[in-house]
């Protein structure tokens, strides 16, 4: 909501009542960034319609040309050198228009929107360098005065089917001819956001010391199409000591990962050719010397339609960021 001097501007959905919401943790590098409290936001998905009031209020007369709001689809990535900003989708909805002299507000007028069809192909993300936002703009318009501008921020969330085809699981070797070779295998490639990576890891031949072994999941982002070429950054979500001492040839040791507790998103290949996000399960191991064995396998994270399980109008507890 807009607070000024002496109007305020409120954005209402027609369905606020009956539609699901998130709490998101404002982006780290966002340029206007008020409060760093997580935001309740209202969750849609592509197609669905966005409809709704906007309520004008102030205590003074105010003088405008025109009213419009806009529905605006945005990708903001950054590096150290460069901040790009690219509206990928913009649709105005024209809510006053003068004809041959400006309007007035003396205290109250409300105004009906509707965008009946409403593209939204790509989900809402908050990343360590990309952002990707939908959100309403209205601006009042006026001759020898600022305009006005209110922003709200919806959340997008895109369910996916279940991948039909066919992939065998996963096999990941960790070897050094005559010392070591290690067998790192799990039960499939594709994750839904609740789902559980099932594995083993065999010690087929163990001839060196190891201290410690550990699974870790990493979120890799690239951006595309910046000045100076692709730009990626990697997070490590979590770490999972696998096992601290010197295993034996033959032992197998049962791996099991829930990923319901991490702030997942699908994996995203190429959004508007500008940014991709993807998932890897990274496998390390130490021996006595401090020398490190490792070995890096891509998994394919995608939204169940039945992840969202929170009764309409309800703010889901978990904290989008």
């Amino acid at each position: 909501m807009f607070r000024g001097s002496s109007v305020s501007i409120n954005l209402t959905f027609s369905d606020a009542d009956s539609r699901r919401k998130v709490l998101v943790v404002p982006w780290a590098h966002a340029v206007k960034k008020d409060s760093k409290e997580p935001e309740a936001q209202y969750v849609f998905k592509d197609k669905d319609p966005i409809t709704g009031e906007v309520v004008i209020a102030t205590d003074e007369v105010i003088t405008y040309t025109d009213i419009v709001l806009e529905f605006i689809g945005q990708i903001t990535t950054i590096n150290p050198d460069t901040r790009q900003v690219v509206v990928f989708s913009r649709t105005p909805w024209l809510l006053k228009k003068s004809d041959k002299k400006p309007h007035t507000i003396e205290c109250v007028e409300v105004m009906t929107y509707s965008f009946p069809d409403l593209s939204k192909p790509y989900e809402s993300y908050n990343g360590l360098t990309t952002q990707l936002r939908y959100f309403l703009r209205v601006t009042m318009r006026r001759q020898n005065a600022f305009d006005i501008v209110e922003e709200q921020d919806i959340w997008v969330q895109n369910p996916q089917a279940a991948p039909t085809a066919v992939v065998p699981g996963i096999k990941m070797e960790v070897g050094l001819e005559k010392c070591l070779h290690i067998e790192f295998e799990y039960n499939k490639r594709s994750y839904h956001l609740q789902d559980v990576i099932l594995g083993k890891i065999f010690f087929l031949f163990v001839k060196i010391r190891v201290k410690y072994m550990e699974l870790s999941l990493i979120r890799r982002e690239t951006t595309d199409k910046m000045s100076k070429g692709s730009y990626h950054d990697s997070d490590t979500l979590a770490k999972f000591e696998v096992m601290d001492g010197n295993p034996v040839s033959g032992e197998t040791i049962p791996v099991r990962i829930f990923l319901a507790p991490f702030r997942l998103t699908p994996t995203y290949k190429h959004v508007s050719n500008h940014f991709s996000v993807r998932y890897y399960v990274n496998l390390v191991l130490v021996d006595e010397e401090d020398r490190r064995y490792y070995k890096q396998q891509e998994i394919l994270i995608w939204r169940k339609s039945s992840n969202a399980k929170a009764a309409p109008g309800e703010t889901l507890p978990q904290v989008i960021r």
